[in-house]
């Protein structure tokens, strides 16, 4: 394959949403301009179903790899998963069983086929290698790290402080991701800012092997408090969500976050960037809201999510399409609805909807939890917060 060494292209690749490159961006970059196809990671654990757009900010980066001509590896640790990698985490990660890792990685390609050509990817799955280690391989590996080096990790130096236990598979967590390089023989890997530490062991690794990697870090989608915006935190976008559902979540976003999330979450010209955020807010955090639906979906989705979003949010007006559910019943306790509806997965969770005023019945809040709702033949339309509608007839 013809390698694109064109100049602005590893430029924009070099420098757009990027944190930190190691060891340096004049030597990566230098590897880029030489012409020679690289091969180049990125390592996902498969704690959840879904991927999430902070994945999809390392997968956009891969994809410009791809378009310069680089070979392409995703990662799926399917070993590393069932151990939880500690990154961040000031509690232990539960441990999942090999049947929940292969459950929850079960659509990873078609999620990452949104932003790559999944033809030119080369999928693996690290259980291949590291579930063959024997004792006296991970002795081995085991004295390519020191217990100091470990130590430097903030999270759990903070456990100890507070007295929280941290266990040995967590400390071994990083010497494992580091492995993979070393299994692939890599020439780079890219991942988000908060991987640096596990990215640089793999790197010190290959170091010890005569080879050099090259670590490009990313920049991270964070809310105002400084956390990462990810499934952990519960508040943010998945790959697998609806267009209208996307297009809600970005529009609520703060407005602090839209410099960033242009640059890392779209693919408009940083130029471009500049004057849309001149502007006024709204229109600039609908443009964002926009493009992303645009690069997961397409222009006419994301054209009909904005239509459906001025039409609830703006208008206060309900959406043109609503699902519709038939009950048995012409009067049904508001909870008991909730439930039917899967408004609510249980009636403690319908509960909580009611009392925190987050059902309305037509245009009325219902704040009673014996609320009986009556059904017509015609319908009536049930809300739950601002985004989730569904029309009930008996």
């Amino acid at each position: 394959m013809k390698i694109n060494t064109d100049e602005k292209k590893i430029q924009e690749f070099l420098t757009r949403g990027v944190e930190n490159v190691y060891p340096s961006q004049q030597d990566f970059g230098r590897a880029l301009r030489s012409g020679k196809q690289l091969t180049i990671y990125n390592g996902i654990d498969p704690t959840g179903p879904t991927l999430h757009i902070g994945h999809g900010v390392v997968l956009l980066k891969l994809r410009e790899l791809q378009e310069l001509g680089h070979k392409v590896i995703l990662l799926i640790g399917d070993f590393t998963g069932m151990i939880g990698d500690p990154t961040d985490k000031t509690a232990t990660r539960k441990k999942l069983t090999r049947k929940e890792v292969l459950a929850n990685c079960k659509n990873y390609a078609k999620q990452a086929g949104k932003i790559l050509d999944m033809k030119k990817v080369d999928l693996k799955y690290n259980s291949k290698w590291l579930g063959k280690l024997r004792a006296g391989d991970f002795l081995e590996l085991g004295s390519e790290i020191t217990v100091q080096r470990l130590l430097e990790r903030d999270m759990f130096q903070k456990r100890m402080q507070e007295a929280k236990p941290v266990y040995l598979h967590e400390f071994i967590y990083p010497l494992l991701q580091g492995y993979d390089s070393v299994a692939m023989s890599v020439d780079a890997e890219i991942g988000g800012n908060d991987q640096t530490f596990n990215m640089l062991v793999g790197r010190d690794m290959m170091k010890n092997r005569k080879k050099e990697k090259f670590v490009l870090t990313t920049k991270l989608l964070v809310d105002p408090t400084g956390k990462k915006m990810g499934k952990s935190e519960g508040n943010m976008v998945t790959l697998l969500d609806a267009p209208e559902e996307m297009y809600g979540k970005v529009m609520s976003w703060p407005d602090t976050l839209m410099p960033v999330a242009f640059e890392i979450c779209t693919r408009v010209p940083m130029d471009e960037i500049k004057n849309i955020l001149a502007g006024d807010p709204r229109d600039a955090k609908m443009r964002l809201a926009r493009e992303i639906v645009t690069l997961y979906y397409s222009a006419d989705d994301a054209a009909k999510a904005e239509e459906n979003f001025v039409k609830i949010f703006q208008k206060k007006e309900a959406p043109e399409e609503v699902e519709e559910v038939k009950i048995d019943s012409e009067k049904i306790n508001i909870l008991e609805l909730l439930v039917e509806t899967k408004l609510a997965a249980s009636k403690g969770e319908a509960r909580r909807l009611v009392e925190q005023g987050g059902v309305k019945v037509g245009d009325q809040i219902i704040n009673d939890i014996n609320e009986i709702v009556e059904i017509s033949a015609e319908g009536v339309l049930i809300q739950k917060g601002k985004r989730h509608f569904v029309k009930v007839k008996s």
